[in-house]
């Protein structure tokens, strides 16, 4: 039960991000398909924290600025993307594209630890704490390359390779093979596997013993004639993260 609340405090803040307006009880309880009686149960204690408030009588309810008071004081402690973010935020200033930074979130997925949006009007969008999966992604083949080969072999065995565009690899031979010459070339890609006109970069490296990837992702038009140029920035933010003491 303490399992199935936390997932609906979570959903009520996602709905209202969704929305992004206040929302009715009835309108909250519709959207997240859940009874009036749970959802009331739920904002109220929300009210008594502090983290929503009702805008008006009959008005709805709408989160208060403790949220992201909270959420900011989380970020700016994070000690991995504080060690980050200066080589995330140079690589995406060079790039003049999306960069990305990610782990393993679970066999065969990936999250988004943080998203820093290229400045073009026309770019990969996408936010953090979103995932992926591994096999058709950029960060996620960085990610592979990390693992023990016969780990490897059993998580993509394990895993439903969908083909999501005409150029996915949906064999664990064919994806292996994609590895090694990646590893080869010095840049791991998704060109247009999990969207067609989308080409994502990316490549490894080590915190605390731990793996991530930064990936660079952008329309193909862009960053296919540039991909020497931008795996190269890559490789050597990734190599000036983890000289970082």
């Amino acid at each position: 039960m303490s399992v199935k609340t936390a997932l609906r405090v979570i959903d009520i803040i996602e709905a209202f991000a969704q929305e992004k307006q206040p929302l009715a009880l009835t309108e909250m309880a519709r959207l997240l398909d859940m009874p009036v009686s749970s959802c009331l149960g739920l904002i109220r204690t929300l009210e008594e924290r502090g983290y929503v408030y009702e805008t008006g009588r009959r008005q709805g309810f709408y989160p208060t600025s403790r949220l992201l008071a909270m959420a900011q004081v989380i970020a700016a402690n994070d000690p991995v993307l504080d060690r980050v973010k200066p080589a995330l935020q140079e690589l995406r200033d060079a790039a003049r594209e999306t960069v990305v930074f990610g782990k393993f979130r679970e066999e065969g997925r990936v999250v988004y630890l943080e998203v820093m949006p290229a400045p073009q009007s026309i770019r990969y969008s996408a936010e953090a704490g979103e995932t992926r999966p591994a096999y058709a992604n950029s960060l996620g083949r960085a990610l592979l390359s990390t693992l023990a080969p016969d780990a490897r072999r059993q998580l993509l065995r394990a895993t439903k390779l969908v083909r999501l565009t005409d150029a996915t690899l949906t064999t664990p031979a064919a994806i292996e093979q994609e590895l090694e010459r990646a590893a080869a070339r010095g840049w791991y890609g998704n060109l247009g596997e999990s969207i067609p006109d989308l080409i994502g970069l990316a490549w490894p490296l080590r915190i605390g013993g731990q793996a991530y990837a930064i990936s660079v992702a952008g329309p193909r038009y862009r960053l296919e004639p540039r991909i020497d140029e931008i795996a190269a920035m890559l490789r050597a933010a990734c190599l000036t993260v983890e000289q970082k003491g």
